[in-house]
């Protein structure tokens, strides 16, 4: 099992070329699952006021991808490694599959950061009306409104309509203590901003990150599929 004496030299380039290229696909792929994960993490509490479940399916597609990334890399850095062309032929179909894969998450994720606008206002509006209610749209509301720094969905004065004005829209002054401004609200002791603009930002940013890492780790998976081919044809 090897090259021949006519074809070490492009056949070493080659194999070398793979398994840089591999290597750079697995750090690819872990950044891509970092992203992903601390995503779903440290800002799930987002979810319940979406209005719909595009993002996050996106966002778990593109992290069990990510995991395979990082395994099938593995996989093609070992077969250019061994010279073993049953791991090779395995790693082609494997990255294909996972290529398209990539592919539909990346368009998952742009196509939502198009339309987040559109749905997010008016779901954010009726979960308000549950704002007391049910747990975890208060959960929601709160955290979303604390960490975020933002009030109602355009302004604090959306909440007028739905009763008083959540403790969570208070500014904090120093020491973690909030000011009184339920029982007499005005624009400067609650937070300024809409939640909808923070919030819609917040996901575009993300949708951007994420879905333009998936498109380069893609890139670089086309080329490890060439080298893979051409090191498959080498090899005796």
């Amino acid at each position: 099992m090897g090259f021949s004496s006519r074809m070490d030299c492009c056949g070493q380039f080659v194999k070398y070329s793979l398994f840089i290229a591999n290597f750079v696909i697995f750090v690819g792929g872990a950044i891509v699952f970092c992203l992903t994960l601390w995503t779903l993490v440290d800002r799930s509490f987002v979810n319940e006021l979406l209005g719909t479940n595009l993002f996050s399916g996106a966002v778990y597609v593109l992290l069990v991808t990510s995991i395979i990334i990082c395994l099938v890399s593995f996989l093609g850095c070992v077969g250019a490694g061994k010279e073993v062309k049953c791991l090779l032929l395995t790693y082609f179909i494997i990255v294909a599959l996972v290529f398209v894969t990539m592919l539909i998450g990346g368009v998952l994720g742009y196509v939502f950061r198009e339309r987040v606008q559109q749905t997010m206002r008016q779901e954010m509006r009726s979960t308000m009306a549950l704002y007391g209610s049910r747990r975890e749209i208060t959960q929601a509301w709160d955290l979303t409104q604390e960490r975020l720094q933002c009030c109602g969905v355009d302004t604090w004065h959306d909440w007028n309509r739905y009763g008083p004005v959540p403790e969570s829209c208070c500014q904090e002054l120093f020491g973690g203590q909030r000011k009184e401004c339920t029982i007499f609200p005005t624009i400067t002791n609650l937070y300024n901003q809409g939640c909808l603009y923070v919030t819609t930002n917040f996901i575009r940013d993300h949708a951007a990150v994420i879905g333009g890492t998936s498109i380069a780790v893609a890139i670089l998976m086309i080329f490890g599929m060439i080298f893979s081919c051409l090191l498959f044809n080498m090899i005796e």
